[in-house]
């Protein structure tokens, strides 16, 4: 068993880290300062352009991207990088043309898209021109069921029809969100997972309908684009806005969140290193009762465990890629599901410790570490609950163990 990376990723680890350090981290600061000093709260602060720039000329764009239109790594290549981005993940992921839901929606054009589609939607995409959103999520009913959604797109002529109400679609909110990936059902006759399509729908449609965004723990999001709730009437798209084919929404969206699962896991890992790391250094710097918080038995314990935490869900994730790479999502199942149940609640951990280490400063603005928590709490349901994952991942065990009876 390999445990070392190989050059290619080695060499970008390098380049990455690089430009963390000479142009991301410096620019934290003024990240903030733009974005509260802004007249349209949810435009990209001016800041992120110049890091797009900056990340092009090295070779940094389109990292996440296996095939030809971009780096062209495997997923296990990707996953160190990945987790260097999620140290900064208002920034990183956006300036390397490596955030969601960007990411899941140029895979997904890529991967079934036609032509058309991709030279008007994809092309700009990858160029960082524009930007997207993917619009799945409904209130009225129990999402984590994708069957579940109502939203109808009905074809009339050479035309969709859509009509429905979303919620929770991360970067609608953003101006820039040229276009939207929108599932709903064509045919409520089919089979369950037939009935539904993906269609594309410029956000400027007639019909669409940005109605609000959504607060998430108190926060807005409006770093990333928010999320918006939708609502989508008599929206009147082309058929030839249709992806793939009708009936194939459902197996697009499963293609779509399995990388998209990693994702998320692999940048949770660059937040936990970095609380790790904001844990001890103000273990070190505070005093207490007459000695340095470090010296504290409790304080060194949840230093001990955050390192093992850490390492734990690091291999489980490295192993997860290494699956998809070999033998594919399908045949990575069990590991894309267990890691997305243990990153985030294991990543919680280790954010609500350094919560604690900071005191009241933890709470507060002063500090990036409460909003973490909240990203990462919020990663519990983000493609997916943990209910779901668990109730998916004993299913499997169950049946390994019935098929030997």
């Amino acid at each position: 068993m390999e445990f070392a990376y190989d050059r290619t990723t080695t060499d970008l680890i390098e380049r990455l880290t690089s430009f963390m350090e000479e142009f991301v981290y410096p620019a934290e600061a003024t990240f903030w300062e733009q974005l509260e000093a802004a007249p349209d709260v949810w435009s990209p602060p001016p800041v992120i352009e110049g890091l797009k720039t900056a990340a092009r000329e090295r070779g940094l764009w389109n990292l996440f991207h296996p095939g030809a239109e971009g780096a062209g790594l495997t997923n296990l290549q990707y996953a160190p990088l990945c987790e260097i981005m999620g140290r900064s993940l208002h920034i990183a992921p956006t300036a390397t043309n490596c955030a969601a839901p960007d990411t899941g929606n140029m895979e997904v054009l890529s991967h079934f898209g036609t032509d058309e589609q991709k030279k008007q939607w994809l092309e700009p995409l990858l160029a960082g021109e524009i930007r997207s959103a993917f619009a799945m999520t409904e209130p009225a009913v129990a999402s984590s069921d994708a069957t579940n959604i109502e939203t109808s797109i009905v074809r009339d002529g050479d035309e969709y029809v859509i009509n429905g109400r979303k919620w929770f679609i991360s970067g609608a909110m953003n101006p820039n969100a040229k276009i939207m990936i929108v599932m709903g059902k064509t045919d409520p006759t089919a089979d369950r997972h037939r009935q539904q399509s993906q269609v594309l729908v410029p956000r400027d449609t007639p019909g669409v309908e940005i109605k609000r965004g959504m607060r998430v723990f108190g926060y807005d999001d409006r770093d990333h684009g928010g999320h918006a709730e939708v609502i989508f009437r008599d929206v009147r798209v082309p058929v030839s806005n249709l992806i793939a084919g009708e009936g194939e929404g459902f197996a697009i969206a499963q293609a779509r969140l399995g990388p998209g699962r990693i994702h998320h896991c692999m940048r949770l890992i660059g937040i936990a290193e970095r609380s790790l790391e904001l844990m001890v250094a103000r273990a070190n710097d505070r005093v207490a009762f007459g000695k340095p918080l470090s010296e504290q038995g409790v304080i060194r314990d949840w230093i001990a465990e955050s390192r093992v935490k850490i390492e734990q869900i690091r291999l489980l994730t490295l192993k997860a890629a290494w699956l998809m790479d070999t033998v594919g999502n399908k045949g990575a199942h069990t590991e894309i599901q267990a890691i997305k149940i243990a990153a985030p609640r294991t990543v919680e951990w280790i954010v609500d410790k350094a919560i604690q280490v900071h005191g009241g400063g933890g709470l507060s603005q002063d500090f990036p570490i409460a909003e973490w928590f909240a990203q990462v709490r919020t990663l519990r349901f983000a493609d997916g609950p943990d209910e779901v994952h668990k109730n998916a991942l004993a299913r499997h065990e169950l049946r390994k163990v019935a098929s030997r009876d």
